[in-house]
């Protein structure tokens, strides 16, 4: 099987390591991905290391004509079995490449809300992926009807970590301090602004045991958030290495598709704490893999990071189970699913042109 995949991002988030994933898999697998990225992208480069097809198409804009001549072309000349957009821009692009041409698109959806425009959403989607209930629900509620989704959650490796990152030493913080992680893009919209008032809702003396560790974006020092002392690492590339030497995991965003970075975070043993917004509410079980707090309610959510660091039973606790709900969301099963769905996908259309007279 062919399968062309576009992604327009620049930078290396979590939709681009899933991109990355799939398409390894998909090799591995006997398939033939070709995956088209920005010019000069971390996608590109890594696709490269890992001697996987990559075309550089640069996508400015939702429709992009330029980028959708190329993309058509590449579609003309090789013809490949499936077209899979896996961001907002990337869709718009496919939409138009594929204008004439009959190969089916499947679109990767990974944001909670509620899409709008009937052109994106129309018949000319084959079929969408959904990574977590709460992306599917919302599609349904822009008026995808549910024939026209599945539900595939993403999937992280299992962590191999050969030296865990010493955070206290590199800060030259105490040894006896418990260290707080935050881990992706260093936006409001992933909760960084709520630090502050997360911290302030703490009681002086947990303030004073505790440290965060911002793992993401491009700032690099020392900082301090409502009197927490704080690290900023940048962008960290060995990030299960990062990871595995925090404590635990604050994961504030406000609207999350489903959280890789928390599921990176439990398979490595280190116990969550975060909004039930999104696919986290089904990612998290609640006291069991981590721990959950209302959506919004920052008051909430620091009387259960405080909780975690005082009971040194509960982070065990959580630990072990984060492990075993980890090992639910692997690749494989990403991988399989997806391949689930272009082979019913194509089944049923060889079905339809058979009977079509």
């Amino acid at each position: 099987m062919r399968i062309l995949h576009l992604d327009s991002g620049r930078h290396w988030r979590g939709g681009q390591r899933q991109v990355l994933l799939l398409a390894a898999g998909q090799r591995d697998r006997g398939a033939e991905p070709l995956v088209v990225a920005a010019p000069h992208s971390p996608l590109a480069g890594r696709l490269k290391t890992q001697g996987l097809a990559c075309a550089a198409v640069a996508m400015r804009a939702d429709f992009d004509v330029l980028a959708m001549r190329r993309v058509h072309r590449l579609v003309s000349q090789w013809r490949p079995d499936v077209v899979h957009a896996h961001d907002a821009r990337a869709h718009a692009i496919a939409l138009g490449a594929l204008m004439g041409a009959r190969t089916p698109l499947v679109v990767t959806r990974r944001v909670p809300f509620v899409p709008k425009g009937r052109l994106k959403y129309g018949a000319r989607v084959a079929h969408f992926i959904a990574i977590s209930r709460a992306v599917g629900d919302a599609l349904q509620q822009g008026g995808v009807s549910a024939g026209r989704w599945t539900l595939v959650y993403s999937g992280v490796p299992t962590p191999a970590v050969t030296a865990p990152r010493d955070w206290r030493r590199e800060a030259g913080w105490p040894e006896d301090v418990l260290l707080c992680g935050i881990v992706g893009a260093m936006t409001a919209e992933k909760g960084v602004a709520l630090l502050r008032q997360i911290a302030e809702h703490l009681d002086p003396a947990q303030r004073a045991r505790l440290r965060l560790v911002l793992l993401g974006g491009s700032a690099v020092g020392a900082d301090e958030f409502g009197g927490i002392p704080a690290y900023r690492a940048g962008f960290v590339d060995a990030i299960h290495d990062a990871m595995a030497g925090l404590d635990m995991l604050w994961h504030p965003s406000g609207a999350e598709g489903l959280g890789t970075a928390v599921i990176d975070a439990m398979a490595l043993g280190v116990p969550p704490v975060a909004f039930a917004t999104g696919g986290l509410a089904e990612l998290v079980e609640a006291g069991r893999s981590g721990l959950l707090a209302p959506p919004g309610d920052v008051a909430a959510f620091a009387a259960a990071a405080g909780r975690l660091a005082a009971e040194e039973s509960l982070r065990s606790t959580l630990a072990a189970g984060g492990r075993e709900r980890a090992a639910q969301f692997g690749v494989e099963r990403m991988v399989n699913g997806t391949a689930a769905v272009y082979e019913e996908l194509l089944a049923s259309r060889a079905a339809a042109a058979v009977l079509t007279p």
